[in-house]
């Protein structure tokens, strides 16, 4: 995706402004998602307002259509990346034309991500990784935060080991890329076609995936591992893999998560932790240098938002589809 030239960054106006925005009008199937023209505020203070270019589709916004969570409308979305066209008062660090990355709550008032126009706390906004496009930037945020926040929440130190479910996903890759950055040794699972991807995530081990996973890591590991962060939802099935007080971190709720062994559980909630503004520059960094890859399946224009969710949906991507904002490629 071609990078916007610099008569993009629309002059900074404390004026609203009117774009196309994704809402599901209902929970329920893929019938309740819109596109609809919205007006979009301008910043108030420490805010910004972006021109989003690429905005990221997540497990998160089928969660949040069916079950459903919130009143509608609500706007979708967790991630994007784009100009800014606007600053609000306090603002310093950041400037009008800049591109850049944000991290977004979907159930705040202003809506989420996929959206033409939107407003984000600065805190939650930093320039995107030099030599990426803007589709692919948009793939980094909010997974790359969660990947931070569930590693901070399994309190290990370097040289402990960390198991990881579902390790050839994209939020698996990025558990996994930081873990080893952090001196940590990393034990995951992949099929068999796909050890060699999940090694150059920086796994050390790689098991077969399947009902042999636990306790196939046991037989690598024979004290169990020190934490494990299930990215695949396995849930019960992974504890044989951690050792007696160990820590397992899920990334769905889990109402009744038993009590075993003495092992911890703990959820990784991304939304406490988008205004880390040290850890999105440090994912831009991993990025830059190639610790983290990233990669976009399929560019999706606003009106195949239902598209890009069947596609995530039937599984087997090894990155994230994008919507993006690009009315002269979608508009055929």
């Amino acid at each position: 995706m071609a990078k916007p030239s610099p008569s993009e960054a629309v002059a900074e106006t404390s004026k609203p402004l009117s774009g196309k925005a994704i809402i599901y009008t209902g929970r329920g199937g893929y019938e309740v998602i819109k596109v609809v023209d919205r007006t979009v505020r301008a910043p108030g203070a420490d805010e910004v307002r972006i021109r989003v270019k690429a905005a990221a589709v997540n497990p998160t916004d089928i969660v949040l259509r069916d079950p459903g969570r919130g009143d509608p409308p609500v706007t979708p979305g967790m991630d994007a990346a784009g100009v800014i066209e606007a600053v609000g008062p306090g603002v310093s660090r950041l400037h009008i034309g800049d591109e850049v990355m944000a991290a977004v709550v979907p159930l705040r008032p202003e809506g989420g991500a996929q959206a033409e126009y939107i407003v984000a706390p600065a805190a939650s906004v930093v320039p995107i990784p030099m030599g990426v496009s803007l589709a692919e930037a948009a793939t980094l945020p909010m997974n790359g935060m969660t990947a931070l926040y569930a590693l901070e929440l399994t309190g290990l130190s370097k040289g402990q080991t960390l198991a990881v479910s579902g390790g050839a996903g994209l939020l698996a890759h990025y558990t996994i890329a930081v873990a080893k950055y952090q001196g940590l040794k990393v034990v995951a699972d992949a099929k068999s076609e796909e050890f060699d991807l999940v090694r150059s995530y920086g796994a050390d081990i790689v098991v077969e995936r399947g009902p042999e996973f636990a306790s196939t890591i046991r037989t690598k590991i024979p004290e169990g591992a020190d934490a494990l962060v299930d990215t695949a939802v396995l849930r019960e099935k992974c504890f044989p893999a951690i050792r007696d007080g160990g820590v397992y971190v899920h990334v769905r709720q889990w109402q009744d998560a038993p009590s075993v062994r003495g092992i911890r559980t703990k959820l990784v909630w991304a939304s406490e932790v988008l205004e880390r503004t040290e850890w999105l520059l440090l994912l831009s960094d991993l990025a830059e240098r190639d610790v983290i890859k990233l990669h976009i399946t399929k560019e999706y224009g606003p009106e195949q938002a239902a598209d890009a969710q069947r596609a995530l949906l039937a599984g087997g991507l090894r990155g994230r589809p994008v919507i993006v904002f690009s009315p002269s490629k979608f508009d055929a």
